[in-house]
């Protein structure tokens, strides 16, 4: 009887377990999403095998759909892979001699956003691909960041009196970089934001060299980086005008 008792219960267990996975992650909520994700990836690395649908379920709302509560959560799940692989990169002291690990990691997501604004059909159907894109994000960040510090500086940082708006024809509006830059310019207000949008995502200066060059204007490293996250989630939230812009239409 005990054993009558026991398999029913294992029976119940399974079904219940069967009720839950046939869950689809396209209907779950991204607090579950989260929680399934993380699990996903402990599995990868310590089993290198594992249902993957979470994860990538996170990518395609992110970068798909363009939900920003969805790149915040994607953010969360992978920068400690991010970090991981930062720690291990060749080239990893030269770069911590010249920025911080956080800013890295920062970066790497803005050079994946990036990405993903400019190319919306770009999309992954494995996680192992999407884990490969991700760092040869932070790949790219890093040297990069390298290659600026090695080369002699040629010509001067931007000053406050370099004109903020692109209209003038002195910047090459055809290349990819000020597309992205004009885009962006369209969607913010502030004259500061703008002006520390345009170092940033124009100019590609990280944090310590806007608070190292343009002192005046920004005097602490924290207070770019908050700025920086809040003009992010304001372009988050205005994807879709971003791509639209980028795709050449007529304003």
């Amino acid at each position: 009887m005990p054993r009558q008792n026991s398999t029913k219960l294992v029976d119940a267990g399974e079904h219940l377990f069967s009720l839950s996975s046939s869950v689809r992650p396209e209907t779950m909520n991204l607090q579950e999403l989260e929680r399934r994700c993380l699990e996903e990836m402990h599995n990868y690395w310590h089993e290198g095998s594992g249902d993957e649908q979470y994860a990538l379920e996170i990518f395609r709302r992110a970068m798909t759909l363009g939900d920003p509560l969805a790149w915040e959560t994607l953010q969360r799940c992978f920068t400690g892979v991010v970090r991981l692989w930062m720690r291990r990169h060749a080239k990893r002291e030269a770069a911590y001699a010249l920025d911080s690990e956080e800013n890295y990691i920062a970066q790497t997501f803005t050079r994946f956003w990036r990405a993903s604004a400019n190319n919306p059909e770009l999309q992954f159907h494995t996680l192992a691909a999407a884990l490969d894109y991700l760092r040869a994000s932070l790949n790219g960040t890093i040297m990069d960041t390298l290659r600026a510090y090695s080369r002699p500086q040629e010509m001067p940082w931007p000053d406050p009196g370099y004109p903020l708006y692109a209209n003038d024809g002195d910047l090459d509006t055809s290349n990819e970089h000020s597309e992205l830059w004009e885009a962006i310019r369209h969607l913010l207000n502030d004259e500061h934001e703008i002006r520390l949008a345009y170092l940033h995502f124009h100019c590609g200066l990280k944090a310590r060299e806007i608070v190292q060059f343009c002192p005046r204007e920004f005097s602490d490293v924290q207070e770019v980086y908050r700025m920086r996250h809040n003009i992010f989630k304001r372009l988050m939230r205005n994807l879709d005008q971003l791509r639209w812009r980028l795709g050449g239409e007529e304003v």
